[in-house]
């Protein structure tokens, strides 16, 4: 232990002879303050960066509006539904939607026939009804749309109009499916 003594006084001996403060070899603080007050290049460089970034976006985003806009589209109207009247998913006489929502609609379409040969006759009254009401209100979008087919609001709402009708169908769907799985009668 005497050893390891006598090396921890010789380095703490040592240490006690250092310096406590270290001057610079020069007066460093006249650039430090030139370097405060000039602003430097990387901002500008950051900001023309920032600047030609948007300017991409916004040609890239216009390019790619350009191309689907003109772009024939290959969607095709299905055949009229049987049973519940549906008309056709369109936004005027300009647009239809595509063939996933189409495909999605029709599949609804079908599950609801099934679902509401299980609702009472007073509930099937309901849904139905409501249905009616939901697609009366876009056929008066879609009357609306054809006079103002460029109407961002219109478009808002027919998709709106659109979801409701899908949201109603899943949820007729949802209700019968999950009272003839309980088990708690």
């Amino acid at each position: 232990m005497n050893e390891k003594q006598s090396f921890d006084d010789k380095l703490m001996e040592e240490a006690r002879a250092l310096g406590t403060e270290v001057t610079p070899e020069r007066d460093l603080w006249p650039d430090i303050a030139n370097a405060i007050a000039k602003p430097s290049r990387g901002r500008w460089n950051t900001s023309f960066a920032q600047a030609a970034a948007v300017v991409l976006l916004i040609g890239a985003s216009s390019g790619l509006t350009y191309l689907a806009m003109t772009r024939n589209s290959p969607y095709v109207t299905p055949p009229p539904p049987t049973g519940l009247n549906i008309e056709p998913a369109s936004f005027g006489d300009h647009y239809a939607l595509g063939p996933d929502y189409q495909d999605a609609r029709e599949g609804l379409k079908a599950q609801l026939e099934e679902e509401l040969v299980r609702l009472s006759p007073e509930e099937r009254a309901d849904v139905t009804k409501n249905l009616a009401a939901i697609r009366s209100v876009i056929e008066e979008i879609n009357r609306a749309l054809s006079n103002d087919p460029d109407n961002a609001l219109l478009h808002e709402l027919l998709l709106s109009t659109y979801q409701k009708e899908l949201s109603l169908m899943m949820t007729v769907g949802s209700v019968t499916n999950a009272a003839m799985n309980r088990t708690d009668f």
